[in-house]
This record gives C-alpha cells, structure tokens and sequence, in this order.
C-alpha cells in the first residue's frame, strides 16, 4: 500500500533517499542566476521600488501566502513577460509523485506554474512572511520531481523579503542547484530577481 505524504513535510533529505535527488554545486550548473542578466529599462526599476514600499506597507501586519503572491510574485512574472505568449501562467496545480520503491507518494499543490504549451518552464511557492525558505525549497523540489523532462526545470522560492532560485535536470539521476539568497530590502537583490526571471524567460521562449 502507498503512503500519501504532503510535500511539504520532506526534507532534502528524505529527497535525496527517496528519489536519488542530487545536489550540484558547479557553478557552470545554474549559469541562468549569474552571467547574461538583461538589464531593466527605467519604468521596470519604478516598478520594483512600488513593489518593495508594497512589502514595506504589508510587512507591518503579518503577510499570508496568497498576499506575497498578489503583491510581490504577480508583478514580477508581469515584468517578466511570463503572462504573455509563448507561457501560461497556473496556480493551485495539484501533483502528486512516487518513490522510487514505489511505497511512498507526495502530494501537494503547486503555488503558481508557469507553462510552455505542456512543459513545465517553473514552479514558484510562495510562503508568508515568517516563514523560512528552508521550508519551501524542498518542497519545491518535491514538485519539481513530479514532472521528469529532458529540459531543464526552474523553481522560485519566496517569503515575500526573501528568494531563491532552483533549478532542476531530471534525466537519468535528478540533479538540483540554487541560487544565493536574494533579500528585498537589501540594494538591488530585488533587480537581480527579476532580472533572472528575464534571463529563464529568454532561455525557455
């Protein structure tokens, strides 16, 4: 008999013991977060300092999921160009995925996905304000697992303040890498977070 667990009771661990997940940490890996960032025109820079007086304003009271989502996550994928064709943008897409042994599944619901036709281009959750990213990313990661492709999968993970980029190549061993911690607050991590969301835009159009 299967036993269902919700993804976001896994560790990296249990990923790794479960699913044969790997962790890279060549930086040639995940060029996509580092080298070839576009720059922002001067009305997407007007935009991201909306977005943080935003945060600044609902950090004052205790920010849940779906506030991050509308207030920080939605316009960064506008910017991004991910509400325009060639993507389509999905939210509470339910997944489910099983072990290796086949004894385990992981269920969940992805926060937002954003598609290309049938592929899965990248998976966002977003987490209130109080909660650590070291929640999300292997959540994440759980739901990333459920769609094996043979072209890579990014994944956002965010608090609101805080982000980190992941990205995934499941062919034969599945293989992940992230990002440094980028922080809302702190000079122009903001700008670098759209500015890679730009750069997997233009590398999956």
């Amino acid at each position: 008999m299967v036993q269902t667990v919700p993804a976001d009771r896994f560790t990296l661990y249990d990923l790794e013991q479960q699913f044969g997940l790997q962790q890279v940490t060549d930086a040639a890996f995940f060029p996509e977060w580092q080298t070839d960032l576009p720059e922002l025109q001067d009305h997407e820079l007007q935009r991201l300092e909306r977005v943080k007086l935003a945060y600044a304003n609902l950090a004052r009271r205790s920010v849940l999921e779906n506030t991050v989502k509308m207030a920080i996550v939605s316009p960064l994928l506008d910017l991004a160009g991910f509400f325009l064709p060639p993507f389509y943008v999905s939210t509470e897409e339910e997944v489910r995925i099983v072990a290796q042994d086949a004894g385990l599944a992981v269920h969940g619901r992805i926060d937002v996905l954003v598609l290309k036709d049938q592929l899965w281009l990248l998976i966002i959750e977003s987490k209130r304000a109080e909660f650590s990213l070291k929640v999300g990313i292997p959540q994440t990661l759980a739901y990333m697992l459920a769609k094996p492709q043979p072209q890579p999968l990014f994944g956002m993970v965010t608090n609101g303040s805080n982000f980190v980029f992941l990205k995934l190549i499941s062919q034969d061993t599945p293989r992940y890498a992230r990002s440094d911690e980028f922080i809302l607050e702190q000079g122009s991590d903001l700008k670098v977070v759209l500015q890679s969301l730009k750069r997997v835009a233009a590398v999956m159009a």
